[in-house]
């Protein structure tokens, strides 16, 4: 995969995915200007959840809500290499990660992976793994049902929205692990908080959260 990426990056030179300018990079110096404004870098700690810690990059708002709304839905996978352009610049020195064992991105059902053709959180998750020289498993924690979009729901119809939409398919390799749980967007948590709640029940030790943004 990666050779096919390098032969189609010398066919189809890298631009940058949010303006559309530049040459040979996926994030232009204008644009990562404006991501470096944009980033809070966040943590936040939960004693009332199934997982302990919350990294998030951006705040779910303005030009970042825009340009992770293209990215998810409008059939801009691209963008995926514009955010880790910058995230593998700039969030080792901003974020302080544990140690994990295993990094597992939020699946998507099977029909949503079919209509969109990429896990957004997968694409993340994989560069995410690289930097931290931590293996990720994205066939264990499985979407067993098309629910309804959360992003169309209030916060008590979300909680109610992911109750048995996921399901683990082996725990024995979670068991006394520290996993670090992939989504892009966290707003009222229940889907990380749902994910989190079946991999502790199933032995995993510790669990935290990572999310380009927090709405």
């Amino acid at each position: 995969m990666e050779i096919l990426d390098k032969i189609l990056d010398i066919i189809y030179p890298p631009f940058c995915g949010i303006c559309g300018k530049g040459k040979n990079t996926f994030l232009c110096k204008k644009c990562e200007e404006k991501l470096k404004r944009e980033a809070v870098w966040g943590k936040d700690q939960y004693e009332d959840k199934y997982f302990e810690n919350h990294f998030y990059v951006f705040k779910y708002d303005g030009m970042i809500r825009n340009i992770i709304l293209n990215y998810k839905f409008n059939e801009k996978s691209y963008l995926y290499k514009s955010f880790v352009n910058f995230l593998n610049k700039y969030q080792k020195k901003y974020l302080q990660f544990d140690f994990y064992d295993i990094i597992i991105p939020v699946p998507i059902s099977k029909k949503r992976l079919k209509l969109r053709g990429y896990n957004q959180s997968l694409l993340i998750a994989k560069d995410l793994a690289v930097e931290l020289n931590t293996k990720i498993i994205n066939d264990i924690l499985i979407k067993q049902k098309n629910n309804k979009p959360q992003s169309e729901l209030n916060k008590i119809s979300r909680e109610q929205n992911v109750k048995d939409v996921y399901k683990l398919l082996n725990k024995d390799k979670i068991i006394n692990k520290k996993i670090l749980l992939i989504d892009d967007i966290y707003t009222t948590g229940s889907t990380v908080n749902e994910c989190s709640k079946i991999l502790k029940q199933a032995g995993a030790k510790k669990i935290d959260i990572y999310t380009l943004a927090k709405d």
